[in-house]
């Protein structure tokens, strides 16, 4: 009596593969939300998880993986119940947009300070709900999120850039 083992095929392999690579991004995007929780939320914030909106400039899975981490993250937000819809659907829309505008761009650094910028702008959506959920003042909110937002960006951008050159992102 002989047993026969179904081997994976190289499709199989590679789905398994992309979804890790995609659970991982969300699951690492999740965990620093929530080390640095008391920075992430509200009017003035500082979410450091959001470097990780830069492995979508490398890799199209990521736009997934982020989305996800940001769902995930925002049920710790004291706004969530407009947080985890809008906040990951303008996350979704802003890389969504980072890719398109970054595409035929070939240097990192430039590709890095247009994300940035775009992802800055997209506080308006933070702000919205701020100001629907707690009452905040919009313009205030939306520039203290946006300059959150931009150095946030800016230490994960250093970060990213450098793993980038020990590890590639793209793969």
């Amino acid at each position: 009596m002989s047993m026969s083992f179904v081997k994976d095929s190289p499709k199989s392999k590679s789905t398994v593969n992309e979804l890790t690579k995609t659970a991982l991004v969300a699951a690492l995007y999740v965990a620093v939300t929530f080390v640095f929780a008391v920075i992430s939320f509200g009017a003035v914030q500082l979410r450091l998880s959001e470097m990780f909106n830069y492995l979508a400039l490398y890799n199209k899975r990521y736009v997934i993986g982020v989305t996800l981490g940001v769902m995930f993250a925002n049920f710790m937000s004291p706004t969530w119940i407009l947080d985890v819809p809008i906040g990951s659907m303008a996350t979704l829309v802003a890389l969504l947009i980072c890719r398109a505008l970054t595409k035929k761009i070939k240097n990192d650094i430039v590709k890095m300070v247009i994300t940035a910028i775009v992802f800055a702008l997209s506080m308006c959506a933070i702000a919205a709900q701020l100001t629907i959920m707690l009452g905040f003042p919009f313009w205030a909110t939306w520039l203290t999120a946006g300059i959150g937002e931009l150095l946030s960006m800016t230490i994960g951008g250093v970060i990213i850039y450098s793993l980038n050159k020990k590890i590639d992102l793209s793969k």
